[in-house]
């Protein structure tokens, strides 16, 4: 059989296999289970529900700005006061309650269906950054919360961002040496100091890194003290830059009134 009859024939068991799916179970959306028209998709109202970042946002750190007064090419106080160890930082969405509506799931409650779409967006936030990514490393999760969840959302993120953009990801270049507490409840100094000496290399990692261009994935972005202490192994190492990229980003309450 010709090549293009082959395709045409592969193309059209594709589309039966879809409509046989989709008449056994009926497209539901990813946060509320709510009909949709295709698998995979949010209904009109969570989509509608979400919150892209766009600018005016720091220059930086990627913190999304109270109004427009604020111009997209200043930095934020914190910024302002002490420039990052990364280079950028992105998100796809502020992190308020439709983007929790997938978050939370896709940390908590095995929900690693949800990895494709969030990836989606930050592959549209992070477009700039993933042109420039020589390569793609997660933020890592320490082993006894791999063992209780059984998935490292970062990881997953990682490889479907780098899947889409067609950049390398390496899951096991950085570690977690010690296990860190939740940081929700902790202000931006104590996070730095939680997390200060928590990730390392593998052995591996310096060749892996050396003059090259890293993008660091995670699922949520706050004060930026977890990507501070993992660019700044990555820097150690000797990447040439480290630029970090995020499902979804605290806005900081400092700004409202800025």
């Amino acid at each position: 059989m010709a090549a293009p009859a082959l395709r045409r024939l592969q193309g059209g068991l594709r589309q039966a296999s879809a409509r046989l799916l989709d008449a056994l179970l009926p497209p539901r959306c990813l946060a509320c289970e709510g009909e949709v028209a295709a698998q995979g998709t949010l209904c009109a109202t969570c989509f509608s529900g979400l919150s892209p970042i766009t600018p005016p946002f720091c220059a930086r750190c990627g913190v999304p700005f109270a109004h427009g007064g604020q111009v997209s090419d200043a930095l934020c106080p914190r910024c302002e006061h002490r420039a990052p160890a990364f280079l950028t930082a992105r998100a796809a969405l502020r992190y308020d309650a439709g983007a929790k509506r997938l978050i939370l799931p896709f940390k908590h409650a095995d929900r690693t269906d949800l990895a494709l779409p969030l990836a989606r967006q930050m592959a549209r936030a992070g477009a700039e950054l993933l042109a420039r990514a020589d390569l793609i490393v997660p933020v890592p999760a320490h082993w006894r919360r791999l063992l209780g969840r059984r998935y490292d959302q970062a990881a997953l993120l990682a490889r479907a961002v780098g899947s889409i953009a067609g950049r390398p990801v390496a899951p096991d270049l950085l570690r977690r040496r010690r296990r860190t507490p939740p940081l929700a409840d902790k202000g931006a100094a104590e996070r730095a100091v939680t997390v200060e000496g928590a990730f390392a290399l593998s052995r591996q990692g310096e060749r892996a890194v050396a003059g090259r261009h890293v993008l660091l994935v995670d699922d949520v972005l706050t004060s930026g003290a977890t990507a501070e202490a993992c660019a700044r192994v990555l820097l150690d190492a000797g990447a040439a830059a480290v630029e970090v990229l995020a499902a979804a980003r605290v806005p900081d309450p400092r700004l409202r009134d800025a």
